[in-house]
């Protein structure tokens, strides 16, 4: 039953966010909203927005998702879309390096709602950031598509920009029903007119690392292809409330063949996740401010190699990701760990990352940014109660 003095806040918060942001919404976003109900179009943006936080309280217990969203609130992140902009525009997925060590700290990650790391090859991780709150002008380094990226374009109906890809893999993208939705350098995709940019000033890096993207053009040139559309992604559940259960998770580490690492701490002020790579704060350029993630999932998935994509002695070789169908995950969040699983429903568009008890329920996320790593096995992330110090995870560049 609602309390009195949570249907006030309701009442207050449609007057000055919800009404303004109806009467300026696109058309594509129209059937949408004729299927939420009054009262989930008014409901859940009050209960999820960081702008009336106190009223969280009063319903402590409210679930959105993991298939239906009310109007007005990002599937990725469980907040209200912080402008009719970010409503309206498509998720979009940059792909950013994170090796050699020397390409840290990249741009614009926590800008990000949600950011997938994976193994590109031999230890490597890349990173997947998917944006739609937030237009970074600056986020990168911007390097190359990986076979993952095709499950993550269907997933989240999203975009997808990057600097370019082997030729094999761009052979498979460009005889895709996707090849309107990637943006990239390779396919004539320039710094005037897309925002792929080169900045000399990380010429220390290598070239290959000096190539960085602006969100706004990106979406601009999506908008002139009539490709910015604000579709959904449905598979995440929130709750300021966290499920019962779980065990104290406070330190989480994970190390690739001793080429790339990360460890997360749990930090009780902020009650965020704080990251660390090769023993040192990982920082966002932007602000050096250190990594952070509300929630953080670990999957466990198949990795497939693909001689086959490559002529017979070629030294290149792909990992083919299966993310579909179901397989083991921790979900951390609050400082306690969950044991479920991950689950695709099919492979549908906008069908994407479910995370969900044995018995088919679903655990809840808190409303914020989450960061979803990819690994072969889950026993490779040790978890403790306890925090190391983080300068003794030190691996090889």
């Amino acid at each position: 039953m609602q309390q009195p003095k949570l249907s006030i806040w309701l009442a207050c918060f449609a007057v000055c966010f919800c009404l303004p942001l109806l009467a300026g919404m696109s058309r594509g976003q129209g059937s949408a909203a004729a299927s939420a109900t009054p009262r989930a179009r008014l409901q859940s943006p009050a209960i999820v927005s960081t702008a009336i936080a106190k009223t969280y309280s009063a319903a402590p217990d409210v679930e959105i998702g993991p298939w239906d969203y009310p109007y007005g609130v990002n599937p990725l992140t469980g907040l209200a879309y912080p402008s009719v902009e970010a409503l309206s525009r498509r998720n979009l997925i940059v792909k950013v390096s994170n090796w050699p060590p020397k390409v840290r700290p990249q741009h614009g990650l926590n800008q990000a709602d949600l950011v997938y790391e994976y193994e590109a090859e031999g230890g490597v991780t890349r990173f997947a950031a998917l944006y739609r709150n937030n237009a970074p002008d600056q986020v990168g380094s911007v390097r190359s598509a990986r076979l993952l990226d095709i499950e993550l374009i269907s997933m989240y109906a999203a975009l997808l920009a990057y600097s370019g890809t082997s030729g094999p893999i761009q052979n498979i993208y460009l005889n895709a029903p996707y090849r309107q939705q990637l943006l990239s350098p390779s396919l004539g995709d320039n710094c005037e007119q897309a925002g792929f940019c080169r900045d000399a000033a990380f010429s220390h890096r290598g070239y290959e690392h000096t190539m960085f993207g602006d969100t706004g053009q990106m979406w601009e040139l999506a908008t002139r292809r009539s490709l910015n559309i604000g579709y959904r992604a449905n598979g995440f559940a929130f709750s300021l409330q966290p499920n019962d259960g779980g065990r104290e998770a406070r330190d989480i580490y994970i190390n690739w063949y001793d080429r790339t690492d990360a460890r997360w701490q749990y930090d009780e002020d902020s009650r965020q996740y704080l990251r660390y790579s090769d023993g040192l704060p990982h920082l966002d350029a932007v602000d050096d401010s250190q990594l952070l993630a509300d929630n953080l999932v670990f999957i466990q998935v198949i990795h497939n190699r693909r001689p086959d994509l490559f002529s017979p002695g070629a030294i290149d070789e792909s990992f083919e990701l299966a993310l579909w169908g179901r397989g083991p995950a921790y979900v951390l969040r609050d400082g306690k760990l969950y044991d479920g699983f991950w689950w695709r429903r099919n492979r549908n568009r906008g069908e994407a990352l479910s995370l969900i008890f044995p018995d088919g329920e679903p655990i809840l996320l808190k409303p914020g940014r989450s960061w979803i790593t990819v690994t072969r096995a889950l026993d490779w992330a040790q978890i403790s109660s306890e925090l190391a110090d983080p300068s003794r995870s030190i691996v090889s560049a």
